[in-house]
């Protein structure tokens, strides 16, 4: 196919999504608001597992249809470093004071629950690779337990925000009005809202599969496929739905909506992309054929979760805003950028 052809469709497809971001993350506020859920459990539930979904499809399809185990460990681990890399942009963004002081603790445990499935992630990497255990069994004891910390958490977040709701005390929900204008749904229909959700869902999962794949035939044709630039390329083009519906949520005045989309993913490409991963894996554990590479990605990526947890706990909520970045969000753009130099050093 032409080269100019696969870019303008590539240009195509990004905008697609950027547009239809915007509607999907507004219908997910609105049944958020409507329903009493909470934006803490529907950024995980309805967004971050819709924006994933390009993720469990280049995995499941790099291992059933190419055979590369490792490319599809590698998407889901270097997704987390990009998702978190998505904050710091975030915090540059939003100009309403620091990002992260706009987010109640239901994303700073989200996080925790992050970090926790992410180091069953190292622990078990490093165990398959010192050890042969496990090796001839259909799936790993690692991936059960991560897929189990995975639905886990969906609960102890769904409890977490309800709690922390109605525990809230007045001088924190003005604190809160003061930093963020949230819109008014008033005259929303909840019915309406559920089926714009699920169009637009469809239509960004569908358009992402599309610019994945239109952007691995650029990588091809520009001779990228093998190479770090390639990588970080498709990197980019497989985490565009995250980065869209996060900024979309800003817009809408919805930080908490936009943070947890971004934490959800990680907890989402852990607990169910790897689990999937392995199962359909069927020439033994995944764990024992992926590169020990992605074991210093994951290290930096609980590093990256730890500051974003330490910054919700700890950034003040009456911060106003006097620089372009904060310490947290300027040093998700720096880890990000020392996990990509080092990567491209060591593999």
């Amino acid at each position: 196919m032409d080269l100019a052809l696969l870019w303008l469709q590539l240009v195509a497809a990004a905008a697609l999504i950027l547009v239809v971001a915007h509607f999907m993350a507004r219908s997910a506020d609105i049944f958020a608001e409507k329903t009493g859920l909470g934006r803490s459990f529907v950024g995980v539930v309805m967004l971050a597992t819709t924006t994933s979904l390009p993720e469990l499809g280049t995995g499941v399809s790099s291992i059933v249809l190419v055979g590369e185990v490792d490319l599809a460990a590698g998407d889901a681990f270097g997704s987390n470093l990009f998702n978190l890399l998505i904050i710091g942009l975030m915090d540059i963004y939003w100009r309403r004071g620091p990002v992260l002081a706009c987010v109640n603790s239901t994303s700073g445990l989200l996080g925790v629950l992050g970090i926790a499935v992410i180091s069953i992630a190292v622990i078990g990497s490093v165990i398959h690779s010192l050890t042969d255990m496990a090796s001839t069994w259909y799936i790993s004891p690692v991936s059960g337990l991560m897929f189990g910390t995975f639905l886990v958490s969906m609960y102890l977040i769904f409890k977490a925000e309800h709690g922390e709701t109605s525990e809230k005390s007045d001088e924190e929900v003005a604190i809160e009005t003061t930093n963020v204008e949230t819109a008014n749904y008033e005259e929303e229909n909840l019915t309406r809202a559920v089926v714009t959700y699920v169009i637009t869902a469809a239509i960004v999962i569908g358009a992402a599969i599309w610019l994945a794949f239109t952007g691995d035939h650029i990588a091809e044709a520009m001779g990228w496929e093998a190479s770090f630039v390639g990588t970080q390329f498709l990197a980019l083009s497989t985490s565009l739905p995250e980065i869209a519906a996060s900024f979309a949520a800003l817009r809408l005045g919805a930080p908490e909506l936009a943070i947890t989309n971004v934490l959800g993913s990680n907890l989402f490409n852990m607990g169910f992309v790897l689990f999937l991963d392995d199962v359909s894996y069927t020439g033994g554990v995944l764990w024992h054929e992926i590169h020990d590479i992605h074991i210093l990605t994951a290290a930096i990526a609980i590093l990256m979760t730890a500051i974003v947890v330490v910054g919700i706990q700890y950034t003040s909520r009456r911060t106003d805003r006097r620089s372009i970045i904060t310490i947290p969000g300027a040093a998700m753009i720096l880890l990000y950028i020392a996990a990509s130099v080092l990567v491209f050093s060591l593999v």
